[in-house]
């Protein structure tokens, strides 16, 4: 049996707007940059005859010698750059290699993509709306500097571009293609707006935003989008494994949880212990990879698998929220029996309120038909009934259970797989720039490990801190440091989370003494940390650019 029609769907915006599939970050965020330049809403593409290719792109500077000295001498070179540094291809280096589109170092790139070769899963608008609802004013600035940062030296009214902007080599090359799009316009289809179930996330991400474009005048402009693609990774990442917990306890509970409000929401990216208070906080057991250490490897594993397994209830939840939503517009607008919030629609409280007991006639009679139709559809004209709803219904649970339960014979396996495959991509897995690690050999187990260039991104952000309105740098000790990366976003690396702390052994409190030292040395490695004395207090982490403020004058100047 297959399940079919919108008994098969499974995205619900109020909980996630991604479909769960393997994202590539750079096709992300060219489909954010369409929301960033037209508030929310997507782009509609004029139809072309086919497909850019990278010929096209070729052809174009090779026709314009005046654009760049050189370049009609060299084709292959030309070629090769193009391919190497301008082009995000799918397939790269394989008879079927395609262009999906110009890697986003412009805001424009979006306008030269290939469609079928873009698709970002959703992905883009989950990013969009949590900057959209972050809090204390953080989600518009955040939208207002990565607007100003990915469209320099175009007029956003007009769509002009200026020739005399002071832009990269690259960044300019892709403007001077922009003629090949002429018509844009924004999409007249409203877009959907949800609040993110963890507003506090929302916030940490956009106050991070923030603090790494503080970096913008002397950091490389590729050097800090790739900074920023790993961060929307990284956040992307952290909000859906907390909505793994998050979203099964709601349906357990039957409410949604008060203190997740926009104005209860206890998370404060401003203070050192930005997360205290929430009661779904993630704590990630990290391994800095050193390979004299398997007792570490061990335990970052466990954290892994930990979460890992809360996938299938998330499967549930989410089906369980997903038909309860179809149930309440049902009730609301074809009965009348259910009324609707001042706006309209039902939040994901709302949705797993209903399944009180007050609410059982209703639900039950609703999933009655739902149910029947079901069953009706799988015997596709065959009197026997499959084998799976057989041992289902003998079960002798309710209608609403019964239809759920069905749906996770069929399609849980299915979701389970892709939302893998999803936290894989979103994690960076196996990656400098990720935060997890897995072997090549088929049924290997994951572990969380730290990549160097991921923490280079979060140590550029630890060593910001706030001075009359501007972030400034500062030194940061390694037990501030560590606090930071555990308060912050979970990630443990010289202790075990609370509710194993308690637990923890002689071999854990070794393994953990050794990732320290581990995490000390990749420090070292990456330019950030100097040993000057054997006192743990005077360990520090320097930045490695200086941003000083002096008699009101900001400094900035890399450092020797």
């Amino acid at each position: 049996m297959s399940i079919k029609g919108r008994d098969k769907e499974f995205r619900i915006p109020k909980v996630s707007y991604l479909d769960f599939k393997h994202i590539e970050m750079d096709r992300v965020l060219t489909m954010l940059f369409p929301r960033l330049k037209y508030d929310g809403y997507a782009s509609r593409r004029p139809p072309r005859g086919g497909d850019l290719s990278v010929d096209e792109f070729l052809a174009d500077f090779l026709e314009h010698p005046e654009w760049f000295s050189g370049f009609d001498q060299h084709p292959d070179v030309v070629r090769s750059w193009i391919e190497t540094d301008l082009m995000d291809l799918v397939n790269r280096g394989k008879s079927n290699q395609a262009l999906a589109a110009p890697r986003p170092l412009h805001g424009n790139t979006y306008k030269f993509r290939n469609a079928k070769h873009t698709r970002d899963y959703g992905a883009a608008e989950q990013a969009y709306w949590m900057l959209f609802y972050a809090r204390k004013g953080k989600g518009q600035a955040a939208r207002d500097v990565l607007r100003r940062f990915f469209f320099p030296g175009v007029d956003l009214v007009t769509d002009r571009y200026d020739p005399s902007a002071s832009v990269d080599v690259e960044t300019q090359a892709i403007l001077r293609l922009d003629h090949q799009v002429t018509q844009d316009m924004k999409d007249s289809k409203e877009p959907s707006r949800f609040q993110p179930l963890c507003i506090g996330q929302a916030d940490i991400m956009a106050d991070d935003i923030l603090r790494l474009l503080a970096y913008e005048p002397y950091i490389p402009r590729s050097v800090l989008v790739d900074y920023l693609k790993m961060l929307m990774a990284f956040h992307l990442a952290l909000y859906h494994l907390k909505l793994l917990q998050m979203l099964p306890k709601l349906v357990k509970q039957r409410a949604g949880n008060d203190l997740c409000g926009t104005k209860e929401c206890p998370i404060n990216p401003g203070m050192d212990n930005a997360q205290e208070g929430c009661p779904y906080r993630v704590a990630l057991v990290v391994d800095m990879g050193d390979v004299s250490n398997p007792h570490m490897a061990e335990l970052a594993r466990k954290s892994t698998d930990r979460l890992y397994r809360q996938i299938p209830a998330f499967v549930q939840a989410n089906f369980v929220v997903k038909k309860l939503d179809e149930m309440a517009e049902y009730l609301s607008k074809k009965t009348g029996k259910l009324a609707s919030s001042a706006n309209g629609t039902f939040s994901v409280g709302d949705l797993v309120a209903l399944l009180k007991p007050e609410h059982d006639i209703e639900r039950q009679a609703y999933f009655k038909f739902r149910l029947a139709s079901l069953i009706e559809e799988s015997s596709s004209g065959n009197e026997d009934v499959d084998p799976e709803i057989r041992e289902v219904t003998a079960m002798g649970l309710g209608e609403f259970e019964s239809f759920i339960e069905i749906l996770m014979a069929y399609r849980g396996k299915y979701h389970r797989q892709y939302i893998t495959e999803c936290l894989d991509s979103l994690l960076l897995k196996n990656k400098e720039t990720g935060l997890l690690a897995q072997s090549r050999t088929k049924g290997s187990s994951r572990r969380f490990v730290l990549g160097s260039k991921l923490l280079e991104v979060l140590l550029q952000i630890a060593v910001l801190a706030q001075d009359g309105g501007r972030f400034v740098t500062r030194e940061v000790r390694i037990e501030e440091l560590l606090a930071f990366l555990r308060n912050r976003y979970g990630l443990h690396i010289d202790r075990l989370p609370e509710s194993g702390q308690s637990n923890s052994s002689i071999l854990d409190r070794r393994a953990l003494r050794l990732n320290l030292e581990a995490f000390k040395r990749r420090l070292r490695e990456i330019g950030f940390y100097e040993d000057l004395s054997d006192a743990y207090v005077t360990q520090k982490v320097s930045p490695r650019y200086a941003i000083e403020r002096s008699n009101g004058t900001e400094k900035k100047g890399k450092r020797a």
